[in-house]
Parts: structure tokens; sequence; C-alpha cells
């Protein structure tokens, strides 16, 4: 099944086109990551899916309905979005912050409601930013501050999830914790995540599904251990690589050449032409 597709998409900044004709399916229930080189389209991509970019042309479809005919509130109830970037009013607190992901929900008729209490202080826990409810959003370290904002969209409680790089501002340890967190609430829940991430490795480790972007348009798709290999990481990202199978997981692991420090096996083999050479 799909939850979200686009049936020919173009989009444009002014008279520039990002894309033309674009059809592309994100499978539902499942972890979607996109993937490709700075300034090619990933995050333009992301936010045409959410609505946050009207196409020129074509349409996204939501859960079979097509986004551009639904209220802001249908939308916003079905699928969350955590772009690059967000800024916080000054003084703000975490708790005020993640209370907004219950917008969609309020009315005059509906106000704060338990369930609304529930998904906040679930989202808060699952972040481990119950400690930090109380403080500002803008004293908090990058780190914080960007899980704050996955609190917020956690508590919007929407089947789908769109996030813009949201491991950024992280370190190594606080990367895999917000990974982990969107792959059990993708298994637990069956939540339809769909994120632009840089580590391609990362990548390949928490994706079923992987689209690869180049010159503005899809390079490839399909599940990591199908489409990664050295060829695609030439022609997406113009780098030389080994891909070997990662030991851990299973997943393919991107083994990048540098254009100073050589590999192993190179260093070895100029040692054996110098001595052969004198």
């Amino acid at each position: 099944m799909t939850a979200i597709q686009s049936n020919d998409l173009c989009l444009c900044y002014g008279d520039t086109c990002i894309f033309q004709e674009l059809n592309i399916k994100i499978p539902k229930g499942k972890i979607t990551v996109f993937i490709g080189g700075n300034g090619c389209g990933k995050s333009t991509l992301l936010r045409s899916l959410a609505r946050l970019l009207k196409p020129q042309s074509g349409q996204v479809v939501l859960d079979g309905s097509n986004i551009a005919t639904m209220s802001t509130k249908e939308v916003a109830r079905r699928m969350a979005i955590l772009p690059q970037g967000p800024a916080a009013p000054e003084g703000l607190t975490v708790l005020q912050l993640v209370k907004q992901g219950r917008y969609p929900y309020q009315s005059w008729l509906q106000q704060w409601s338990k369930e609304d209490e529930a998904m906040v202080q679930r989202a808060l826990e699952l972040t481990h930013m119950k400690p930090l409810a109380e403080r500002t959003v803008d004293s908090l370290s990058g780190g914080q501050r960007q899980r704050a904002w996955i609190a917020m969209t956690l508590a919007q409680g929407t089947p789908t999830i769109l996030l813009d790089e949201p491991t950024t501002y992280l370190d190594l340890a606080h990367q895999i914790e917000v990974l982990d967190l969107l792959y059990e609430l993708n298994e637990s829940e069956q939540r339809t995540i769909v994120m632009v991430l840089h580590d391609i490795n990362l990548a390949c480790r928490y994706a079923h599904n992987i689209v690869a972007i180049k010159d503005r348009k899809v390079w490839a798709e399909g599940r990591p251990q199908d489409i990664v290999n050295e060829d695609l990481i030439r022609n997406v990202f113009e780098l030389e690589s080994r891909v070997v199978e990662d030991p851990l997981f299973g997943t393919p692991m991107v083994v990048p050449f540098g254009r100073g420090k050589q590999p192993l096996a190179a260093q070895a083999a100029a040692q054996q032409l110098a001595v052969a050479g004198k």
C-alpha cells in the first residue's frame, strides 16, 4: 500500500524547475529515506509532499486523497513534518512547544482533553525531555532543542511523519537514540516515516526504502541492499568507495575513499613499487 505519492509533479522556485513530471510512491508503514548531495532537491521534495511548497503542476496524494483539496487541520491530523532549522518564539518552554502538536485537534467545541495531555506526556517521555519540560527552548543546547521539536512532532500523533535531517546538531549517541525511537514507532505502531539523512550508512541501517536523488530527479529507489552499491555512490555523490556488508546489521556499509589518505591496499602497493624501484 502507498501512504503518499506524487503524480507528474513539477516543482519550481521562480523560473528554476527543481523537479519535472516526478512520480514517486512512499510505501505505507515503512521507513523511507531520501539521500543525495547538497542542493539536489531532497528537502524541496519533502516540503512539497507536506504541502509546504505548491507545485506548478501535478499533485500529491495522501492516503488516497489529493492533498491540495484537504483542509490544513485534516492534513495535520494525518501527517506531521519537522522541517530544517525550526524556530520557536523567545521564552517558549519545552512543554508549551510540545503542546502545539495537539493544535490540529482543538476547536471551539473540543478543548484540551485527557488524550491531549497523555500524548504530550508520552512524547516528552519518548524523547527524554520530561526533565527539561519547564526550560525555555532558546536555553537548550542544539541537540536538546532538536529533541524538543521531535517531541512536538510525535505529540501530533499522525500515522505519517516527515523529518528533514532529524539528526542535525546531535552527537552520534543521540543520532542513534533518535533513529531508534523512529524505528520503534514504525515497528510498534506501523507509522510511515519519511526522512532526509546525510549519513548513508545510517540510512541503509534504518530504511526499508531509499530514494536517491541526483540532478533533481530520482536516480534510484528501492531496498538499501538492492540499490546501494559503488556505482550509486559514484554517480550520486561523485565519490569512489567500497560498499561492504555491515558486520552487525548485514546492511550495505559505504567506505569512502579520500583524496588525501590512501586505502591500506594502495599504501602497500605503493611501498612495494618503491622497494622494487630501489
